[in-house]
């Protein structure tokens, strides 16, 4: 009888690598959590099951459509959408027990049941940190944010990108010095600015009952242009009385001073009055990074403050600051655009060590040796001709390969071959350890 056999196959959506790519998408992460942890941000990490009455606190509309929601027994269950209810979440839940100004990192998969389309996922990793103060926050740490994201991006090894900063109060109060109501909606759209064109913006906001007057002087506003200095005394000349536009200015102006002290370069951020990340829940300071060698890609960490991160699971007022990365999205944009390249290796090892005839007590001796100095290598254990074992560490992409024969067993003198060169040289195991390292 023949056996019935299921097609191996993941839903859409899902992104699924081989191992030469998880390799250097973990490198990525690494250098992620690495850097996170550099400036002081201690690592969480929350359920990637959660209560849906936590998750829907706060929510409605698109994100109650998109969650997965399920039951098991009595309890009605979600995934996490997002990384930043959650914390809202655990900040509420341990508040006793945490150190405030509460600096965080979190890097994990959420999941939202989009509609699925070419680059968008319904299961990826994202990036996050955050800084939450318990009842005030100094505006001083929307400044090392940046600095963050800098130094991220740089060990990625990127050096023409510039952090887009504004500041959502500017927007607000110019927005109530022209009278305008419905500011959300203004913000929307002018954030899509990028992405529609200005044609589109005027369009749209025209639509919303925007008089000329005010729409021209939305689009002159969010034009202005120069150096940040240039772009703070040019907002200063406006003269607008409003409180809130001038709060917005003050902060947006001790960020850009900070931002320097942190040794962020003037070449890698710039003020953009167009920024204004359409969600209601940023309140003062927002960014968008740009890749200026692939602006197509758009903004690769985004972000800003918020004025009450746990409203929903406390009384307590938590204003705080951060930032994400989009991490499985990034990583097939950079694919897509060839910006990683195939590093031709599928193996984290270094070295692939082989006997020549099939002996192993003294190879796996070896490759123990390499281990504990940590150095990653691996042992072929398969019987075999040698050009099938040479053949497989080829397949591999290790760089090294150590042959192992009765002549090396005999003599502790091994052969250490270069995969990429071809050259070989006779080593002490001592000697391959300085090498290698």
């Amino acid at each position: 009888m023949k056996k019935n056999i299921t097609k191996p196959s993941i839903l859409p959506g899902f992104m699924e690598l081989l191992p030469s790519d998880q390799i250097a998408f973990n490198k990525m992460l690494n250098i992620i959590r690495r850097n996170y942890e550099k400036f002081g941000f201690a690592p969480i990490d929350t359920p990637i099951i959660e209560k849906s009455e936590i998750l829907l606190a706060k929510s409605g509309g698109d994100t109650e459509k998109q969650i997965y929601r399920f039951n098991k027994g009595d309890n009605d269950l979600s995934l996490r959408f997002d990384l930043t209810v959650p914390l809202a979440r655990y900040v509420a839940q341990h508040m006793s027990s945490l150190n405030f100004p509460f600096k965080r990192y979190q890097i994990g998969k959420v999941f939202r049941g989009e509609r699925n389309q070419r680059g968008r996922f319904r299961e990826f990793y994202q990036c996050d940190i955050d800084i939450v103060g318990n009842g005030k926050l100094s505006i001083i740490n929307d400044a090392e944010i940046p600095s963050i994201i800098y130094s991220t991006f740089k060990e990625l090894g990127f050096d023409s990108f510039t952090i887009h900063i504004n500041n959502r109060k500017i927007l607000n109060g110019f927005f109530d010095s022209l009278n305008i109501k419905n500011k959300t909606d203004v913000l929307r759209i002018i954030d899509k600015l990028d992405k529609i064109g200005l044609g589109a913006v005027k369009e749209e906001l025209s639509d919303l009952g925007i008089e000329n007057s005010a729409l021209q002087k939305i689009i002159e506003f969010i034009n202005i242009e120069g150096t940040n200095d240039e772009i703070l005394n040019a907002l200063n000349k406006l003269n607008i009385s409003n409180e809130t536009f001038k709060t917005g200015l003050d902060e947006l102006a001790k960020v850009c001073y900070y931002i320097k002290c942190f040794d962020v370069p003037e070449s890698n951020f710039i003020i953009d009055l167009k920024i204004a990340r359409g969600l209601d829940y940023y309140t003062g300071t927002v960014y968008e990074t740009i890749l200026n060698d692939y602006p197509s890609i758009g903004s690769v960490c985004s972000g800003g403050r918020y004025d009450n991160l746990a409203e929903y699971y406390t009384n307590q007022k938590l204003p705080g600051v951060g930032i994400s990365i989009g991490l499985t999205r990034l990583f097939y944009q950079f694919k897509e655009a060839n910006i990683i390249a195939d590093n031709g290796t599928s193996t984290p090892s270094a070295i692939l060590v082989i006997s020549l005839d099939d002996n192993l007590e003294y190879t796996i001796s070896v490759a123990n040796k390499l281990i504990k100095n940590n150095i990653n290598a691996d042992t072929y254990l398969e019987e075999g001709k040698v050009s099938k074992k040479l053949n497989y560490a080829d397949k591999l992409g290790v760089t090294y390969v150590i042959l192992i024969g009765s002549e090396e067993r005999e003599t502790n003198i091994l052969t250490l071959k270069n995969m990429k060169t071809g050259e070989q040289f006779k080593l002490t195991i001592e000697d391959i350890i300085k090498k290698i390292r």
